[in-house]
């Protein structure tokens, strides 16, 4: 059985089109046939889950030409060639050409069969290692985007690398600075979408009467001002990816319009009744619970639905403190480069307090600071004589890991004293996810608080 690989069968016999047909799905093999190379060809496209049988003499266009179309599309393409009598000649020149095999008429179903499950086995392989090959490389990727060795922001990259190909519409959950445009980014770029427009919109930017007209585009006269037809967001973004950002804050009569596109994939621009065919992934960004929203009745909760199938959720940064001398080092290193300045020194007792604080602009507070430490002007909330300096020998004092370590344990450790080793109590306190506690109660030994498996 070959799950999710289809055969296209290309023969023009009516009765031996049938009788390929059978022996292929008596063997539990789906099967696609067409009567000529013209009426297979809008049905193939790079890295399709597909091998191709065709005879050798078809009306119009015959089975060489199909073999060269199909190689120079996809050169590790297996296509199948059905031979005539005396076609010797034929089926050598198809495989220099680049054909994977040919079966000679006449020919038995279990001929048919056999050759075509090796070609399957063939396609899912190189299939399988072309997916490898972009999940490794995509996952490269991330790790300077989404800078962090926490658990939380591992299982974002991979959530990333699991749908970032996909067509689904992704909906992206977080307080504000945690880096929800870097993940829409991030979606976009590693899909194979990635050529095509990238078209990003603030719901929460413009006033309710304009955005209708950003996303919709309009006529001329369609209202007031409407001089000349204009191209809307969702248009503009056809064959590639519109990021819908405050999504909360998009008026519910825009909501409307918008499941319609999400349900029916075109649009009408205002003044217009022209329906007009988009081909566009959303990506929606919403620091708000949407549900609880629609609850109040702010908010669709079919759009919610609708856009709610692939769900990433950003963890704020008091919740990844371990990845706080990371992000730091990394948005310093950019500054560095941009500013032209050196990378400053930071004393532990700095970094401490950097550890310390709640964070509430999140990761976009996190490069700001950076930004000013290298300009050589902390914030205002920092203690003045703790001002960055030169780099000093302080190999005496713990290195960075283990600062961070050994603040994170004490961290922990009081808070669980403070609740009496309530383990729920306490992730409430330090604002983190349960799930995420125990883990860092395991990871540093904090045993006698941990619940039982």
């Amino acid at each position: 059985m070959n799950p999710h690989l289809t055969v296209l069968l290309v023969e023009d016999d009516t009765d031996l089109q049938l009788g390929c047909v059978q022996a292929l799905q008596l063997a539990d093999i789906a099967v696609r046939a067409f009567g000529s190379v013209e009426a297979v060809l809008p049905h193939l496209s790079p890295g399709m889950a597909s091998v191709i049988v065709t005879d050798m003499r078809l009306p119009g266009a015959h089975g060489l030409a199909l073999i060269a179309e199909a190689h120079d599309m996809d050169p590790d393409l297996p296509v199948i060639m059905i031979t005539g009598h005396g076609d010797v000649n034929l089926a050598v020149q198809a495989m220099r050409s680049g054909a994977y095999d040919f079966i000679p008429k006449p020919f038995s179903p279990e001929q048919l069969v056999e050759v075509v499950q090796r070609a399957l086995d063939k396609r899912r392989l190189t299939l399988e290692v072309a997916n490898l090959r972009r999940a490794l490389t995509l996952s490269e990727g991330l790790e300077g985007k989404l800078v962090g060795h926490s658990l939380a922001i591992s299982r974002v990259r991979q959530l990333v690398t699991e749908v970032a190909d996909s067509p689904v519409d992704v909906l992206i959950r977080g307080e504000t600075g945690t880096g929800k445009e870097v993940v829409a980014r991030a979606l976009h770029d590693h899909s194979r979408r990635r050529n095509a427009p990238y078209v990003a919109l603030n719901c929460g930017g413009l006033p309710d009467t304009l955005l209708d007209s950003e996303l919709f585009g309009h006529e001329p006269g369609a209202f007031t001002g409407a001089q000349k037809r204009r191209i809307g967001r969702i248009e503009h973004a056809n064959g590639g990816t519109l990021f819908l950002d405050e999504l909360e804050s998009m008026p519910l009569g825009v909501q409307v319009k918008l499941l319609r596109v999400l349900q029916e994939r075109s649009i009408e621009r205002l003044g217009s009744n022209q329906s007009i065919p988009v081909d566009v992934r959303v990506v929606a960004a919403t620091k708000d619970d949407l549900l609880a929203r629609a609850q109040q009745g702010s908010f669709r909760a079919d759009l919610v639905y609708r856009l709610n199938v692939v769900n990433i959720g950003l963890p704020a940064l008091r919740e990844r403190r371990e990845d706080i001398p990371m992000l730091l080092d990394h948005f310093m290193l950019l500054a560095t480069s941009r500013y032209d300045r050196p990378q400053p020194h930071l004393p532990q007792a700095q970094l401490r307090q950097l550890m310390a604080r709640d964070w509430p602009g999140n990761v976009r507070e996190l490069r700001n600071v950076a930004d000013a430490l290298v300009l050589g002007v902390g914030p205002q909330w920092m203690s003045p004589h703790m001002a960055p300096s030169a780099a000093i020998d302080d190999a005496s004092e713990p290195g960075l890991a283990e600062t961070v370590e050994q603040f994170e344990r004490s961290l922990i450790a009081d808070a669980l004293e403070r609740h009496a080793g309530n383990v729920g109590q306490t992730a409430k306190a330090l604002r983190i996810p349960k799930t995420t506690l125990v883990d860092k109660i395991r990871k540093h030994g904090l045993g006698r608080f941990a619940p039982e498996p």
